[in-house]
């Protein structure tokens, strides 16, 4: 010990001498008794040098709109050093959203998910600025971004503009409330981390609130009936959060109060989490009704005031009033006032969110792109080109296919349609070649030869597999690493993000489409009980599958300090217990 303390003097003298970022992890394990001590030393201080703000003219600039998944996924697998970069955001950080719902009840704290941006940025090489303000219209003619800051003396709004030769809106999305009237006043939302620490001292507002002599029975019930709206991940994990709060922590501090708390959760459909698969639901609902969780599927809500939630039955149409002491609200997402003027300006009006081609172009304008929660795919359908790709194929214009000429193109039909492969593995089908063969009846594949009405025929159930990829984080980092390796090769394929198909001209993919590859989703249920589904249809539930969640979810942290902060808390709340304060 006396060594390791000689150590950390040391490294503390240098911090003080150089003035450099200077880090130290210490590592205790227990069951060997050792230490393990980590030091590293940068001579970033957290400015730029006067040199380093000179900016190549040649660079082209690139705005990036956002510093969520998607922003901060792109940002970090650009290479800077290509471009001139500026970040603008209303938040200077990046949290790790799946773990809000931990947060909302002090099972990880605030501030061990969240990593300043530019702690991000400022070690990479390269001009990068970042910039706290509010976009509040993209101007896309005139290629600038209008902003609003808060950040003066005065506590004026100040309003600039930045120019760019590339924009990406990373934006992410709003709650969605349905246009429901007395939502905004009077629920919670969980979208924010300021949103999961106002939860939290919400919750222990109802207690103390409870706990006063001067509360009646009734008061006491409704203060301490907490519902949430909304049957999905989000929604689902809150309940089970909430309930090992009250059950594990709460009940030992408020005694007096402990069998009046009462968990509803409301869901506008058949079954909670009907994302997910349909063991997973069965189990989630058995598991919350052995809790004591209230759920009520088919329960439509139209109206919510500060005394009670007003709740229609979607197969009855009973009306019935309930009082509540919290709401949370989390039923899906909507999109922001700046996006919706956004796609106005590109007539992009019959849309919910920014439509972009599968290189995350927004359609109708040069040098934007969407990734993330404020955009979806505009996948092209297989049929509005099946005549190009017939044509194609028909090497020699007879007018007929053969198997042997459609060999040609399949490999650019399936990276250009991915429905296409998606409907060959449905119908347990290896190859488009059985698709054909099917059409005609499985006769010898040698033999095939399909006219144009035929080959139509053959793809027409293709499309219906079409579908739109979710908002989840896990899309939004794929969708910025992608963006962000296009970037590295933009000169590289002459500033064009593609180039044609085989079966549109000559010439092969200067960059391939985007694909999304789904790498599992989980979803806790409390008490150390975790589901999860995971590629290949293969799902998992119960303890192991928690430990399976903390070690996904501690890998996936932004850097190695929200790591050891997220991981720590965990073990904080195992010896210790979830903290009751109110701060």
């Amino acid at each position: 010990m006396r060594a390791f303390f000689s150590i950390f003097r040391r490294a503390s003298r240098g911090f003080d001498e150089n003035r450099s970022l200077s880090k130290l992890l210490v590592v205790f394990t227990v069951s060997s008794g050792g230490l393990l001590v980590y030091s590293e030393s940068k001579s970033y201080n957290g400015t730029k040098d006067a040199d380093q703000t000179q900016i190549d003219p040649k660079k082209k600039r690139v705005v990036v709109l956002g510093t969520g998944w998607a922003g901060t996924s792109f940002l970090k697998n650009l290479d800077i050093t290509l471009y001139d970069v500026n970040i603008i955001s209303p938040r200077n950080y990046f949290s790790f959203t799946p773990l809000l719902p931990s947060v909302t009840c002090g099972t990880v704290e605030a501030r061990s998910i969240v990593e300043p941006i530019r702690n991000i940025i400022g070690k990479r090489k390269g001009d990068s600025t970042f910039w706290e303000a509010k976009c509040v219209k993209i101007d896309a003619k005139g290629k600038k971004v209008h902003c609003l800051s808060d950040q003066d003396v005065n506590s004026e709004l100040k309003e600039f503009t930045v120019e760019y030769d590339y924009l990406v809106i990373a934006l992410g999305a709003q709650v969605n409330t349905f246009n429901t009237p007395g939502v905004v006043e009077n629920c919670h939302f969980l979208k924010e981390v300021e949103d999961a620490q106002k939860i939290r001292r919400s919750v222990i507002d109802r207690f103390e609130k409870a706990n006063l002599p001067t509360q009646s029975e009734d008061d006491k019930v409704k203060t301490l009936h907490f519902v949430i709206v909304g049957g999905g991940p989000t929604g689902v994990e809150f309940a089970a959060q909430l309930h090992d709060f009250v059950s594990e922590d709460l009940v030992k501090v408020y005694p007096d109060v402990k069998d009046l708390v009462k968990i509803t959760l409301l869901e506008g459909g058949d079954h909670i989490l009907n994302m997910f698969d349909k063991r997973i639901t069965a189990f989630a609902e058995e598991k919350f009704h052995r809790d004591g969780i209230d759920v009520r599927t088919g329960s439509m809500v139209f109206k919510v005031n500060d005394e009670a939630i007003s709740v229609k039955d979607r197969s009855s149409g009973a009306v019935s009033s309930i009082p509540y002491g919290m709401i949370v609200w989390s039923t899906g997402i909507g999109t922001r006032p700046v996006i919706m003027d956004f796609m106005h300006q590109i007539s992009q009006t019959n849309r919910r969110v920014l439509a972009t081609d599968e290189w995350l172009r927004v359609e109708g304008c040069d040098n934007v792109y969407a990734i993330g929660d404020c955009a979806t795919i505009n996948q092209r359908k297989v049929m509005e080109d099946i005549m190009e790709i017939f044509n194609k194929a028909d090497a020699d214009k007879s007018g007929t296919l053969t198997i042997k000429e459609f060999q040609d193109v399949i490999d650019d039909v399936c990276e250009r349609y991915p429905q296409v492969e998606l409907y060959l593995k449905n119908k347990r089908m290896e190859s488009i070649v059985d698709l054909l063969k099917d059409s005609e009846g499985n006769r010898d594949r040698e033999s095939i030869e399909l006219d144009i009405e035929e080959f139509k025929n053959s793809l027409s159930e293709v499309d219906s597999q079409m579908k739109s990829l979710p908002a989840t984080a896990q899309v939004a980092a794929q969708q910025g690493l992608y963006l962000a390796r296009c970037f590295n090769h933009m000169k590289e394929a002459e500033e064009n993000p593609e180039g044609p198909l085989r079966f549109r001209g000559t010439g092969r993919h200067r960059f391939h489409p985007f694909r999304y590859k789904h790498l599992g989703q989980f979803a806790p249920l409390g008490g150390e009980q975790t589901a999860a589904q995971l590629p290949g249809d293969w799902v998992s539930i119960g303890h192991s599958t928690q430990w399976l969640w903390y070690s996904v979810y501690a890998s996936k942290q932004v850097s190695w300090r929200t790591r050891v902060l997220v991981v720590s808390d965990w073990i904080r709340r195992y010896v210790f217990g979830r903290d009751s304060s109110r701060i």
